[in-house]
């Protein structure tokens, strides 16, 4: 059993998921005048005024039993009016509170993401978590997909979480009225044997929502591999083989798939059967007065106006509670997300704040790296001094190379030359930061990056954007001062490789073009 599902099973609806929600928490709020809390204090309002529409359009049908028990024609006329505005009210209101939910899923999106932009590409980061972290499977999906998943969910639950108990606390005190404390006793007792069952079930569901998760992104991953290097496969001829390999991962995604399914099966049961029985204990609370003889002095109009009324109240309150049952099924959704979500700002912080950081760079920082020192050299030429380096593959006790020395100078050409496998790529990982060294020191007295020493990967990147972008990078096409000077030295150095027809293909420098 690997690192991550040893991880993955500690994972349930607990205390970690808690302390993790409260730390997304903070960045989904940055302050109290923020887009997003202004934006929920507004939803809690709206939905506050929708429970008193609600509830006057509950008392509506018990007003119609009464009039036309009556035989009332001109009371008729003007409750059918009311009711037409509540109900026009309560549908205007209804979607108001569907549009703020969405601007609110947006805008929690917005801040978690950039948040996580922030962090991920502090540094070089991201290459630390894709290549060497055994917790943190699939980042590209934790950020693309995990967040907006969690941040959809949480907001469809926000504000019924929040004013359930408020609500719940009026309608306990309605139900006493009707029926004395017998009626929220039975409701309350009905409330936690349900909510126990499905705290029990919930736990499951969040280790294997978690889990699903991450296949999801294997088989995803699988795909993009396949789509990024089918060239190299159609000359392997490796079609049936990379078949085979994709359905393996397809048919263990399907497995999780039904466990979650038949976890949520459930879990399902019991809410439908909780929504169900809520109903019969409708009438067995109002079968209390009845039988007990507190409304023997109504007529049969005022009587059928009553228990609608009295339906009503006591419906409405099984009904809330059973709601926060309900909502058991997108809570168990947002833990299992909140946990991978919060697991790599986790492992983000842990690699940032290291005592001995695998990466650390020059580039786009002001700051110095702590594995090479800046030095004094007598040679303004020097790029790098190596000193007595040993260098192994990270997280690994077998040493590439031992005691290295040498010193690199600015215009000198160097070839280094080996075996496969030998170490020569590690080399320049390690002089470059991104791999540590074991011992020696390693002086450079330049920025790494486009304003000192650039190292150019073995494998070509193109990034989104303009050919223009492609020229530059890394610098940023929107920050990079364009102008005819700038322009013909471009022309120049493409005439120089033979490129000039790569300008026709795409039209013009600027032109966005879909590299992929």
């Amino acid at each position: 059993m690997d690192h991550t599902q040893n991880n993955t099973q500690k994972l349930q609806f607990d205390l970690l998921f808690v302390k993790r929600f409260l730390k997304l928490f903070t960045f989904m709020f940055p302050s109290f005048l923020s887009l997003p809390t202004l934006l929920c204090t507004f939803l809690l309002l709206l939905s506050m005024l929708e429970q008193f529409i609600i509830y006057k359009l509950g008392l509506i049908p018990s007003q119609y039993y009464k009039i036309l028990g009556n035989k009332d024609a001109v009371s008729f006329k003007s409750i059918t009016i009311r009711a037409l505005l509540i109900i026009v009210t309560e549908a205007f209101i209804s979607s108001t509170l569907r549009y703020t939910v969405s601007m609110l899923h947006i805008q929690w999106r917005e801040h978690l993401t950039l948040t996580f932009h922030k962090e991920y590409f502090k540094d070089v980061l991201y290459y630390y978590v894709n290549m060497f972290s055994r917790d943190i499977d699939n980042p590209d999906q934790r950020i693309a997909e995990d967040i907006n998943n969690m941040c959809d969910t949480f907001s469809q639950i926000f504000a019924p979480i929040i004013l359930a108990p408020f609500i719940i606390g009026y309608y306990v005190h309605q139900t006493i009225v009707i029926s004395g404390y017998i009626g929220p006793l039975v409701v309350f007792g009905f409330f936690l044997v349900f909510s126990f069952i499905n705290r029990f079930i919930m736990s499951s569901v969040v280790y294997y929502v978690y889990k699903k998760e991450k296949l999801e992104g294997d088989f995803r991953f699988k795909h993009m591999q396949i789509r990024v290097n089918s060239e190299p496969m159609a000359f392997y001829q490796s079609g049936a083989t990379e078949y085979l390999k994709s359905n393996s991962i397809l048919f263990e995604l399907l497995r999780s798939q039904y466990r979650v399914a038949q976890k949520n099966y459930l879990l399902n049961f019991f809410v439908k059967m909780s929504d169900y029985i809520g109903i019969i204990l409708n009438y067995i609370i109002l079968a209390i007065p009845i039988f007990a003889g507190f409304y023997n002095d109504l007529s049969a109009a005022e009587l059928s106006s009553v228990i609608s009324k009295n339906a009503f109240i006591i419906i409405y309150l099984i009904n809330n509670f059973t709601r926060l049952i309900d909502l058991s099924v997108n809570a168990a959704m947002t833990a299992g997300l909140a946990h991978r979500v919060g697991l790599l700002f986790e492992t983000l912080l842990q690699l940032k704040n290291s005592e001995k950081p695998l990466i650390t760079t020059y580039a786009n920082s002001t700051e110095r790296r702590s594995s090479l020192t800046e030095d004094s050299f007598s040679c303004s030429n020097v790029a790098f001094k190596v000193q007595n380096v040993s260098y192994n593959i990270p997280r690994s006790n077998v040493i590439l190379c031992k005691n290295l020395t040498f010193q690199l100078q600015i215009g000198t050409n160097v070839l280094l030359t080996g075996e496969s496998g030998c170490g020569k790529s590690s080399l320049l990982r390690v002089i470059s930061g991104l791999w540590p060294h074991a011992s020696g020191t390693i002086s450079c007295p330049h920025y790494l990056g486009s304003d000192g020493i650039m190292f150019l990967p073995q494998k070509p990147y193109l990034t989104n954007g303009s050919l223009l972008q492609q020229i530059i990078y890394p610098e940023y096409e929107k920050t990079f001062i364009h102008d005819s000077i700038t322009t013909e030295r471009i022309f120049n150095y493409l005439d120089r490789v033979q490129l000039n027809d790569l300008v026709s293909c795409v039209g013009r420098l600027d032109a966005k073009v879909e590299w992929n």
